[in-house]
């Protein structure tokens, strides 16, 4: 059973930052391309940053600059750092991995709340 354990979030003022760590058990994880994903209030997740096995990665448009996504293979987490933070990034973030690769994801772990407010 494939589980994660997201971890770093909090409340930061504008332009503030925070780095966000994910830990998976029960699977190989080097083998697979991971994402972040976001769901902010009223509506639906959304893949915000990935990267392959390989070391690939991709972010939507409005984190681009702003956000890094790296992973640690030998301690199986996957990290998102967030700089310059606006309140729209304001929301619950996941990780699993890329769902634009795999047919479906695994079970999501609690996530992490990051909240952008002064």
């Amino acid at each position: 059973q494939v589980q994660f354990v997201e971890s770093g979030g909090g409340l930061v003022q504008p332009g503030g930052s925070l780095r966000l760590s994910c830990v998976a058990t029960g699977t190989i994880f080097r083998f697979y391309a991971m994402g972040w994903y976001r769901q902010a209030p009223g509506t639906q997740r959304e893949l915000v940053a990935a990267i392959t096995s390989g070391g690939s990665i991709n972010y939507i448009d409005s984190v681009k600059g702003r956000f890094t996504i790296s992973r640690d293979n030998a301690e199986n987490t996957v990290y998102l750092q967030m700089n310059s933070l606006q309140p729209e990034d304001t929301g619950v973030y996941y990780c699993n991995r890329d769902s634009r690769t795999y047919v479906s994801t695994w079970p999501w772990g609690q996530g992490t709340q990051v909240t952008i407010s002064s």
